[in-house]
């Protein structure tokens, strides 16, 4: 599975529905189950955005689904990368160097 980290800044909805957004964070985590994608960290920040995701998905597809699932309810703008271990980033880097 791939690993992606996603930032979370409130609409104007989102922040008038402040007082749910436990409840939506909870919801949104058995939506992407649904779609076959892991949530397996959320958390509020200060600063710059509001939120961050961390999440597993298959593949960048579904990933993509999820994400236009959760843009959808108009609580939140959100911007997504990528994220590699150690593991994956060795494997990247093996390639670099092809024998």
């Amino acid at each position: 599975m791939a690993t992606f980290i996603t930032t979370i800044r409130f609409t104007q909805q989102g922040l008038k529905g402040m007082q749910d957004t436990t409840h939506r964070a909870a919801a949104l985590k058995v939506a992407a189950k649904k779609m076959g994608v892991q949530v397996t960290a959320t958390y509020w920040t200060l600063g710059d955005n509001d939120g961050v995701l961390i999440y597993e998905a298959p593949d960048d597809e579904t990933s993509a689904a999820m994400l236009l699932h959760l843009g959808s309810l108009g609580n939140v703008h959100t911007s997504t990368v990528r994220a590699f271990n150690a593991a994956e980033m060795d494997a990247i880097l093996k390639r670099t160097h092809p024998a």
